[in-house]
């Protein structure tokens, strides 16, 4: 699982963009108590989501006809301006250029060389979410790729993400961990596009994960406030029970209740 002292090429940021944010912020309450912070104007409206005084996401008001609602997963690097050359030689895309926004940090926004957004974030005063791996915070993200062994070569070009195998029964998962990190280090996991049809209808994409501890009653709850559950609670043996929703506005995301650590 990601470690909560972010390294080169960890997730440390996520943001929700969504035609209404009020809509959303009523959702992600509901789900996970989340807390609006809104944005002033010197951040063009962008505001941020906190879970105990502590920022678990940024949100930001995305029109329908600029894009559809998604979640976006940001990585972090010491020179965003470094990472886009490196994204371009790669066979990646910039869907805008580095910028500064403000002081509190350099961003980009790309796509990869199988066609999957994703951002970095070079931090300044901000260094990247509050909190992670606890109930209602980012615990897991996974890319949703027509080619899995060509979108590793290119994040290992990028981050110098490693990857191993998780063999289960009927097939295995590819996990991706920083440059110089062991397996406990493990963010993330790369899935064949056509292997969960509900994820295959919106092309490659990253899919955050937040952590519960009730998958369940998360499924009820979405339900309840106007989610769309795509994949039922399922357990998954030796990692967790997880399910997968699209909010009221479309925007995709999963959730898990973790297996217990096993103590040292």
């Amino acid at each position: 699982m990601p470690d909560p002292a972010f390294v080169t090429g960890a997730p440390n940021w996520i943001d929700l963009g969504t035609p209404d944010v009020e809509s959303a912020t009523s959702f992600y309450h509901g789900l996970f108590g989340w807390e609006l912070v809104p944005g002033g104007p010197e951040t063009g409206g962008y505001g941020t989501y906190q879970l105990r005084g502590e920022t678990v996401a940024g949100v930001m008001t995305v029109p329908e006809d600029q894009g559809k609602p998604a979640w976006s997963v940001y990585f972090q690097t010491p020179d965003a301006d470094a990472t886009a050359r490196t994204v371009e030689k790669a066979g990646g895309t910039a869907a805008f250029p580095p910028m500064d926004v403000l002081d509190y940090g350099r961003m980009g926004g790309f796509t990869d060389n199988t066609g999957a957004y994703f951002g970095v974030w070079q931090p300044g005063t901000n260094p990247g979410l509050g909190v992670i791996m606890e109930t209602g915070s980012l615990i897991w993200s996974e890319l949703y790729t027509p080619d899995v062994p060509s979108a590793a070569a290119f994040f290992h070009t990028v981050f110098g993400w490693q990857t191993s195998e998780m063999n289960f029964p009927g097939g295995s998962y590819t996990v991706v961990r920083p440059a110089r990190g062991d397996d406990d280090a493990s963010f993330g996991g790369l899935v064949p596009l056509d292997q969960v049809p509900s994820e295959a209808a919106a092309g490659p994409h990253w899919l955050p994960y937040f952590a519960v501890d009730d998958t369940d009653a998360v499924v009820s709850t979405a339900e309840r406030l106007g989610g769309r559950v795509t994949m039922p609670a399922t357990d998954v043996p030796e990692v967790g029970r997880v399910a997968t929703f699209a909010d009221p506005a479309g925007a995709s995301f999963a959730v898990i209740k973790p297996v217990p650590m096993p103590q040292g």
